[in-house]
């Protein structure tokens, strides 16, 4: 009888967060199309932005408890693999998007290699350093390729073909958050693999998953190369929107709100994402008055949350209820 309770409630948890996500699907649509003012459309669109990068760190962070306060680093890699390529060369930006993610995975790999057995507080002191080497060595515009301060600018629009030009507010809309969907998905699914319950057992405790047998230095270094790899395609997507990148747009302070994003909305969370998101790139637009004193509501607000709710707003639950009936079934036949 408690069996058949217990996945009833599953069912019905199911059917909530099936209509829940149809009804997050719809509004998402339907957002430009009821609000037609620009200007909060790319509020939108920045939203997704943060959402895409606070996803990328949350590879890292959230799955499997690795600091990294330098993870723009990564977003620069591609925006200016996209904007020298594009610009000198001409390569359309399509194509140069998963040229992007795949540059920012390189150098990931290359850089991450050495420095992957730290812990902590050291590798967080080390992704610091890796962060401003990059946007310190853009700044000193290297083979005259990176423009220096002034950045690089005239980056083209996607085009798809001959059939659409992605050239205004709705379209970059559109084109950010399918992007976000298609890894929302992507990750859901990488969550509930091998990989990710690597992941996680690394995340919980790196000796026991030793001596299960995970190869801990193969999947925190895989963590790292698809978060920068997830960073890197969303550098393209905002060098593409604005046309331009610099250097001040890839700055400590931005590292650290992503670290914020991941922190406030629950590590490991995919819906703590959004939320953090949000936060990050909504509240300083909605309250511009107080847009100055945007750190100190970030600092006050983590404070908080450390003390009352570590976990974040939306904790990820790690199977917590889908759990319940395989072990009252296991329970059941023992008897």
């Amino acid at each position: 009888m408690k069996l058949k309770n217990e996945n009833s409630q599953v069912n019905r948890l199911s059917r909530k967060n099936n209509w829940f996500v149809i009804l997050l699907i719809l509004l998402f649509l339907l957002f430009p199309l009821v609000i037609k003012n620009d200007y909060f459309i790319d509020v939108a669109f920045f939203f997704g932005i943060y959402t895409l990068l606070g996803l990328s760190l949350n590879i890292v962070l959230g799955e499997v408890g690795l600091f990294d306060l330098g993870h723009m680093g990564f977003a620069a890699i591609g925006a200016y693999t996209t904007a020298i390529l594009n610009t000198r060369f001409g390569i359309p930006v399509l194509i140069l998007l998963p040229i992007s993610a795949i540059a920012a995975a390189i150098f990931a790999y290359l850089v991450c290699s050495p420095i992957i057995h730290l812990k902590g507080d050291y590798l967080c002191i080390v992704t610091i350093g890796m962060g401003e080497i990059i946007r310190l060595t853009l700044l000193n515009n290297p083979f005259g390729l990176t423009g220096g301060p002034n950045g690089v600018f005239g980056i083209c629009f996607p085009t798809v073909g001959s059939l659409m030009t992605i050239d205004n507010c709705p379209k970059f809309y559109y084109y950010i958050w399918i992007v976000v969907g298609l890894t929302v998905f992507a990750l859901i699914r990488l969550q509930n693999s091998r990989i990710g319950r690597a992941w996680n057992y690394i995340r919980e405790d790196v000796i026991a998953a030793e001596a299960l047998g995970v190869d801990v230095r193969y999947y925190k270094l895989l963590a790292f190369v698809l978060g920068a790899a997830l960073a890197g395609v969303a550098g393209n997507i905002y060098a593409t929107k604005l046309m331009i990148v610099s250097p001040e747009s890839f700055s400590f302070m931005e590292s650290c709100l992503l670290f914020c994003i991941v922190l406030i909305g629950g590590m490991g969370s995919i819906p703590g994402v959004l939320i953090g998101a949000a936060a990050i790139s909504l509240f300083p637009e909605l309250f511009q008055t107080f847009a100055q004193y945007r750190m100190l509501f970030f600092g006050a607000v983590m404070i908080i949350m450390m003390m009352f709710r570590p976990g974040g707003v939306w904790p990820r639950q790690r199977g917590r209820i889908l759990l319940k009936p395989v072990l009252m079934r296991a329970e059941k036949s023992e008897i």
